[in-house]
């Protein structure tokens, strides 16, 4: 290091330039060029953008930024809301009431949390065609506030009956309900309908208040899929199913209201159970084979008499004109008589004309001081027996749905039918009052079979654990809303009741397209037990909104001629459209007729025979007598007595589908 001071570091000097004229650079030494204020880059930016584009497009890029933020908060908020509707559905299925109860609570938490987040794009509404689903969530997001709202009450209302549709963890199950048979909560829940009337009034309002948000959705501006996702029928069909509970809740409390008159409450009531045989179809679900006088009293119902129809036709004197049908086709009486017999009554369509008439003439034969008329077909005892299981009847064993060989049928519906097997009426001696002098087989176990069957039907319900008693329940309300159980009663404001809530069977007024179509078994044994029907309809739509429909009903009897209960079936069959339809043509009938008018509808009719193992197919073309301008609103109605046909309907790239189990209206675009 001492060697190193001494050395020598020779002296750098930077060489001299001489400056030029002009030139005002001082020194080479600053090699960094001096940064202007702006770059070339920026310059050229502002030559090509103008300053209110760039603002423009940072405005763009917030707004972008703020919809994606609301979007995504939607979307979380929405996918806990689906999560805790999840939760309530898996509550309810368990039917755990505790449990629904404190779920709704969570569903509605977080409902609210996802319409706030919906405020935020409220705006959108005025955005054309992305407006409209913008609207559909708002409307939607408001029913379900109105829909918790009705739950909540209801829940309240129906807490101390829990039991009854199956649910636990009830006021009456926590309080340790000694009624353990379902007699014993009938009685209960008979007792306590005066309390539930408030109750029925308030729900009805707030599900109105539903009803009218989710009128203004449409689900027709939705694709049929996204991707290999269905989006509009569920949508349809969830709309559908909605409906359909909104229409009970609503129409249900005149019936609630009544329903002390109905189930002997304030006063005993007696009623004539007419027994429909819907294997032998009649205009009204059935051939009336048989009646019952039932007495009710505090909801406890009790067989008074049973007897056959035609010993009721036995003491008649005929005097209602017979239709022509009956003289051309059914021949048998009508041969010697034209005149209508007490078990032909049921013809008219509409249930209460038809109970009317009937219920006029019974009197004369001693059907007195009755207060209306109950009917009721087989499927009603298929229904119980699923729930009750095998019965037995002293003296005619026992019954049960067990499929059998012989009819490839319940055993239940085997055995009435054997008992039912009348070949021709039965003949009473002109001189001796009270002798038979022809009587077919089986007579006297159809008459007598009625009254003990009843018996063991509801000694045997009124028995059952009140376990069994949601399923019960069950069995009695899909017989009244598939109209295999209706109601006639004399004081019209008990009929209105019964008629708001659709168990009347009356052919009713509408604003819009119609179709009924009834069907009537003129001779054909019991044939309508293998029967099925198809039916489509084709709806064109021209420029001008005239429409044109093409109907096709298709039947078929897949089973062989028996000589017993099938063989051929003469079918007289009765369309009924809106009034001032225009038929262009039919195809399929054996012999057409005139078109008429009846209940405010045009009625297209014919006849034609089906044959074991057969099919036949009526066809009507026909135009209507009014335009569809933004779509086409239509009521289909069910006959009473048939099973579920399926229906398809068509209008221009549209099409549904489903199987008629009730009345069903449809909103066509």
């Amino acid at each position: 290091m001492v060697g190193m001071e001494n050395t020598q570091i020779p002296k750098l000097t930077p060489k001299e330039v001489p400056l030029e004229a002009g030139n005002e650079q001082v020194s080479e030494s600053v090699l960094i060029p001096k940064i202007g204020p702006k770059t070339d880059s920026v310059k050229k930016l502002q030559k090509r953008f103008p300053k209110w584009v760039l603002v423009a497009c940072g405005a763009l890029l917030l707004f972008l930024f703020y919809l994606g933020l609301s979007f995504f908060n939607i979307y979380r908020n929405a996918k806990v809301l689906g999560a805790e509707i999840t939760n309530l559905s898996t509550e309810a299925k368990n039917q755990n009431l505790p449990g629904v109860k404190s779920q709704l609570t969570k569903v509605d938490s977080a409902l609210i949390k996802l319409k706030g987040s919906l405020a935020l794009v409220g705006w959108m509404k005025i955005v054309p065609y992305y407006g409209g689903f913008v609207s559909d969530v708002q409307h939607a997001t408001n029913a379900g506030t109105h829909l918790i709202d009705a739950t909540e009450v209801f829940l309240v209302a129906i807490e101390p009956y829990a039991d009854i549709i199956g649910f636990g963890g009830g006021a009456e199950e926590n309080a340790g309900d000694a009624a353990k048979t379902t007699e014993e909560r009938l009685d209960f829940l008979v007792k306590s309908i005066p309390d539930l009337i408030p109750r029925a009034d308030e729900i009805s309002q707030k599900v109105l208040e539903v009803q009218k948000e989710i009128a203004e959705i449409d689900p027709e501006r939705y694709p049929e899929k996204l991707g290999s996702k269905e989006v509009r029928a569920p949508l349809k069909e969830a709309l559908a199913i909605f409906d359909e509970v909104a229409y009970f809740a609503i129409n249900g409390k005149p019936l609630l209201e009544v329903s002390p008159y109905l189930l002997g409450i304030d006063s005993p009531r007696t009623y004539l159970v007419l027994f429909q045989n819907d294997k032998e179809l009649r205009p009204t679900g059935g051939f009336m084979t048989a009646y019952s006088i039932m007495k009710v009293t505090k909801g406890k119902f009790e067989p008074v008499s049973s007897n056959d129809i035609y010993n009721l036709d036995s003491t008649y004197r005929p005097t209602v004109d017979a239709p022509e049908a009956f003289i051309k086709y059914l021949k048998g009486p009508y041969v010697a008589s034209q005149k209508m017999r007490l078990r032909d009554m049921n013809w008219s369509p509409d249930f209460a004309e038809s109970m009317k008439l009937f219920a006029d003439e019974a009197e004369s034969v001693g059907i007195r001081n009755i207060d209306g008329i109950i009917a009721v077909d087989t499927q009603l005892l298929v229904y119980l027996l699923n729930v009750l299981g095998p019965i037995g009847v002293s003296g005619y064993g026992n019954f049960s749905n067990e499929i059998v060989a012989e009819c490839n049928c319940p055993q239940v519906i085997h055995e009435l039918e054997s008992f039912a097997d009348i070949e021709g009426p039965i003949v009473w001696s002109e001189n001796e009052p009270g002798k038979i002098v022809f009587a077919p087989p089986n007579y006297d176990n159809r008459k007598k079979i009625i009254g003990p069957l009843m018996n063991s039907i509801l000694s045997n319900a009124f028995g059952q654990p009140k376990e069994k008693l949601p399923d019960l329940f069950e069995a009695a309300f899909k017989s009244l809303r598939e109209k295999h159980v209706l109601f006639y009663l004399f004081e019209a404001e008990k009929q209105a009741a019964v008629e708001s809530f659709e168990i009347a069977g009356r052919i009713q007024d509408f604003e819009g397209d119609y179709l009924h179509i009834n069907d009537a078994n003129l001779g054909g044994r019991k044939s309508n037990l293998y029967v099925t029907q198809e039916v489509s309809q084709e709806i064109s739509v021209a420029s001008d909104g005239s429409v044109e429909k093409t109907l096709t009903i298709t039947y078929k009897n897949p089973a062989p001629y028996d000589g017993w209960l099938n063989s051929v079936l003469p079918n007289y069959v009765r369309v009924y459209v809106p009034k001032g339809s225009e038929l262009v043509s039919s195809e399929g009938l054996e012999e057409k007729f005139d078109v008429y008018e009846e209940f405010g509808k045009s009625v297209f009719a014919g006849y034609f025979q089906l044959r074991p193992q057969g099919v036949a197919k009526v066809t009507f073309k026909y135009k209507l007598p009014f335009k569809a301008k933004s779509g086409l609103s239509l009521l289909i109605q069910k006959q009473p007595g048939t099973g579920s046909p399926l229906y398809t309907i068509s209008m221009g790239k549209n099409e549904e589908e489903f199987f008629l189990t009730t009345d069903k209206e449809l909103k066509l675009r």
